[in-house]
């Protein structure tokens, strides 16, 4: 069960990236495909089946944030790529403020990843300590 969740998690953690990618992309393109429904609506629904299998790799592995810090590093990070999403394809004023918070949140996905991926709260950065 364990295998089914992580695996399902990772797929969902790909999806949401290529996703915000291809969004991204779009909003420098001024696409009117950033508009269409499904667009719209296929992130929110991947990003909650993103989170819900992450709370339930929490409980089947009993790690938490707070009490794992690599955790409450990835947690941190998720809420500023959230944050960085929101100004690059809904509330920055300009293009470029859009871009800026586009590239800044794909540089936080990369890290989240890489904290993710060696259980350790530098991430990539552990092999510069």
């Amino acid at each position: 069960m364990y295998l089914a969740f992580k695996h399902s998690h990772m797929l969902f953690v790909v999806i949401s990236g290529l996703l915000f990618l291809v969004r991204g992309a779009w909003m420098m393109m001024d696409s009117g495909r950033l508009q269409k429904k499904w667009v719209r609506v296929l992130p929110h629904v991947n990003d909650t089946l993103l989170l819900l299998t992450a709370i339930v790799l929490c409980v089947l592995t009993q790690q938490y944030p707070v009490a794992q810090s690599w955790l409450t590093v990835k947690v941190v990070a998720l809420v500023i790529y959230i944050g960085l999403g929101v100004v690059a394809l809904r509330t920055g004023k300009t293009k470029t403020v859009r871009t800026l918070a586009w590239l800044a949140a794909l540089l936080v996905f990369l890290y989240t990843f890489s904290v993710a991926r060696a259980h350790h709260p530098l991430g990539f950065f552990a092999a510069l300590a």
